[in-house]
């Protein structure tokens, strides 16, 4: 091999490290500290072997490398006693292990759940603490976020409000975009995005106040394309994109804007049996006869059961949610997008570097696989 060819090899290699660090820093996972010292080791190694002109290349590996370990360190965070937290959607997953968590680390939290006396509610009230307040908070009830408002104020007074979690969600129900009924589309619409926004605007003078955070859950749906989440996709969607600009908006007052972009969690949001089926004997009862008859319904009724094997091996532990809310809401530096999830970045990572005709094909047999 001639000494050209050897240096271009060498400097890809170079290139290489370059690229893996960036993805390792991007995840800004501790765990990765450990390969990322090997890589440095990798790169040390290499500056015997490069030539002068490509050792400017090779030294900016082993930056990326050195700041890569640097940021492995753990953050110290804000301190969490002497701010208040209202969190939307606590009757299960996300929510209510949250509303726990942050409680427990001394924010003052006010849990948001839609059933005052379902399990979520009881659970919470079963913690002895004066940090926790349950409220009885549906999103999309104006009224009760007007009241819940007004309690939250009367009591932090003038600190104002630190931190908004937008996590009430629901799916609706997973079916073609064709086939879901309007009605149910509009109920998506309505919860997973204009009364989130209905929500911050109610409470942003308290949030402005405090220079505090806003962090919304969103959802890889809003970004990928997946087959029967039309309309929650849409509505996750309108969610990213309207707090993205928020995030612009609002940075000339102090207040910092998150999302969160789980991955393969399985949370409550996909409601139960009795609901899937009232849901659709309504679809049979309104769909016009050509479109049950150009999809079949043995088709339509498989597809809950095409959900249930994709969420069959969904991650139950929800730790790396819950740390990535923390992060948003008490980092001094917090990220606009965090995607916690084994799935959360490579979805998106396929969808934009995949030629679409390809990701049509694969992506759809991937996701609902037995």
């Amino acid at each position: 091999m001639d000494e050209g060819r050897q240096e271009l090899w060498l400097s890809l290699l170079s290139l290489l490290i370059i690229s893996i660090n960036a993805v390792m820093f991007w995840r800004r996972g501790g765990r990765d500290a450990r390969w990322s010292l090997r890589l440095l080791l990798m790169g040390l190694m290499l500056c015997f072997l490069l030539s002068p002109g490509s050792v400017l290349v090779l030294l900016l590996s082993v930056c990326c490398s050195v700041v890569h370990f640097s940021a492995g360190k753990e953050e110290v965070l804000l301190p969490a006693q002497g701010r208040a937290v209202l969190i939307t959607g606590c009757d299960s997953g996300f929510g209510l292990n949250l509303a726990k968590m942050l409680a427990m680390a001394g924010m003052k939290v006010y849990a948001g759940v839609l059933d005052g006396s379902g399990p979520g509610a009881e659970e919470l009230r079963t913690i002895s603490s004066s940090q926790l307040t349950v409220l009885q908070f549906d999103i999309t009830d104006l009224n009760q976020t007007y009241e819940a408002h007004q309690l939250i104020k009367s009591q932090i007074g003038e600190t104002g409000l630190w931190g908004l979690v937008n996590n009430a969600g629901v799916l609706g129900y997973t079916c073609d975009g064709e086939i879901l009924p309007m009605r149910i589309l509009r109920k998506i619409i309505e919860v997973n995005f204009i009364s989130g926004v209905d929500v911050t605007r109610v409470f942003l003078p308290m949030i402005r106040q405090a220079k505090g955070r806003i962090v919304t859950v969103s959802s890889l749906a809003g970004e990928v394309p997946f087959p029967g989440f039309a309309a929650y996709g849409a509505s996750k969607a309108a969610l990213t994109l309207y707090f993205g600009v928020m995030r612009q908006e609002l940075a000339r007052w102090g207040v910092k804007v998150a999302i969160i972009q789980p991955g393969g969690f399985k949370t409550n949001i996909l409601g139960n049996q009795e609901q899937w089926a009232k849901i659709q004997k309504e679809i049979f009862s309104t769909l016009p006869p050509e479109v049950t008859g150009a999809y079949g319904e043995e088709y339509i009724c498989s597809m809950q059961h095409r959900l249930s094997n994709m969420t069959a091996h969904a991650c139950t532990n929800f730790a790396p949610v819950l740390h990535a809310i923390k992060h948003a809401l008490l980092s001094e530096t917090p990220r606009p997008f965090y995607h916690p999830g084994p799935t959360a970045w490579a979805f998106p990572f396929m969808h934009r570097f995949c030629p679409t005709w390809l990701f049509d094909i694969i992506f759809p047999h991937m996701l609902y696989q037995s």
